[in-house]
């Protein structure tokens, strides 16, 4: 808890186009230029035998992935991450289209915090690119400059901006103000490369003027009922009395309503939590057989074991639950769950656990996107083997400590058989 005599002060740090930007590093030539992250392997940049570099252009694309972000000159014509890359072509036929790296990403991830680390330890994790950062108890803010009584922490928000550009070659946008309520909304206030500090005070003329949408936490169903109230500001929305809200939309959602409105917000800045779940997915191309395309439904299944295994073996953990998902050309969503007797990290034991789940599934659909998921997550030294709480009885072989038939013999297995 900070002292009372001493002022809250929250950051929200958000990476500027982070996928974007780290690809600008690896190609400057494209600085400034339309370019869209979320292509396949094939829209890899070829090198000419001059030096140059050829790129895939989005008018070439033909499939149904989507944009995983863009640089803001591909943003003024539209597009925007999570839009299909289809419709991107439409909107900026010119633009550059790169494959995402995600190893690339995550690694710049870790350098940039370390970066805030130097100056503020106090750092909640919200993602691969951005983080909330808790400045109330640094000496920093104690060292007032001029007659400016936000000074210091203008001058230590910009020192972190400093330390992440120095450390990553990358811009950041930083909001600070009294909690990470109102830090979210500054911190997208002057995108890209911009600071932002605020007061309560200021709520009225930064705050008010702005859709309720901008609030995180009132998504496009709650922003459509507050618009059908003729409530379309945040101001608007303040000017709501709270029992009225209540009895609008219930009473821990309404109260909410009232109080983030007017930028109330309490939750501390919290630097550690455990993960309630590891996956991976992917959604194909074009949709797949069970039956006609099972060597590239295997082969993808096998890949995505040993990718969660990956993680897991990364951030330290294994695993008790694994799950399966799958989409269908229809669009119909199917999962299944498999506990296990003892935790597993091995890429085997988790491939071999989704299989069976697999086999829970009428795969007489053509499948359009498939992922594997790895829940009940626990610190190896304290998954004792036998745990309680097994919903499912597993099939032999399948805890940590029995061997596990190699992945790619597992690769093998008829998991793709199908009545169809």
């Amino acid at each position: 808890m900070h002292s009372p005599a001493a002022p809250r002060w929250i950051a929200h740090l958000d990476m500027d186009a982070f996928y974007a930007s780290v690809e600008l590093l690896r190609y400057p030539e494209l600085r400034g230029l339309p370019v869209v992250v979320g292509g396949r392997r094939a829209h890899q940049p070829q090198t000419l035998a001059d030096g140059t570099r050829r790129f895939a252009r989005l008018r070439d694309y033909a499939g149904r992935g989507v944009v995983t972000t863009a640089t803001y000159a591909a943003r003024a014509y539209g597009v925007h991450s999570a839009m299909g890359l289809m419709k991107a072509a439409q909107l900026a036929p010119d633009a550059v289209l790169l494959p995402a790296d995600f190893d690339a990403y995550r690694d710049m991830s870790r350098r940039f915090k370390a970066a805030v680390a130097e100056i503020a330890p106090v750092i909640e994790d919200r993602g691969i690119d951005e983080i909330y950062i808790d400045l109330t108890e640094l000496p920093a803010l104690r060292e007032r400059v001029g007659h400016d009584p936000l000074s210091s922490v203008r001058a230590l928000a910009q020192e972190i901006r400093n330390n992440v550009r120095a450390a990553t070659g990358l811009t950041c946008s930083m909001g600070v103000t009294p909690n990470k309520l109102l830090s979210k909304i500054a911190s997208e206030l002057d995108k890209p490369d911009g600071l932002t500090v605020l007061t309560m005070a200021e709520l009225p003329t930064r705050i008010w003027p702005l859709p309720v949408r901008r609030i995180n936490g009132i998504g496009p169903k709650a922003g459509a009922r507050l618009q059908a109230l003729g409530l379309r500001t945040i101001g608007e929305l303040a000017q709501c009395e709270a029992p009225w809200l209540i009895e609008r939309f219930g009473r821990s959602y309404g109260q909410w309503l009232f109080d983030a409105s007017h930028g109330l917000d309490e939750r501390p800045v919290v630097t550690h939590s455990e993960p309630v779940s590891i996956s991976r997915e992917t959604t194909f191309e074009r949709d797949l057989h069970a039956v006609r395309d099972k060597a590239q439904l295997s082969a993808i299944f096998t890949r995505l074991a040993q990718q969660v295994a990956e993680d897991l073996q990364r951030k330290g953990y294994v695993s008790r639950t694994l799950g399966i998902k799958l989409r269908f050309e229809d669009f119909k969503t199917v999962t299944r769950d498999l506990t296990l007797p003892a935790p597993t990290g091995d890429a085997a034991a988790i491939r071999r656990a989704a299989g069976l789940c697999l086999k829970r599934v009428d795969l007489g659909r053509r499948i359009r996107l498939l992922g594997i998921r790895a829940g009940s997550l626990a610190r190896p030294n304290a998954a004792a083997p036998g745990a309680r709480g097994a919903t499912r009885k597993a099939a032999p072989g399948m805890a940590a400590a029995a061997p596990a038939a190699p992945l790619a013999a597992q690769s093998e297995l008829p998991l793709f058989d199908s009545p169809a």
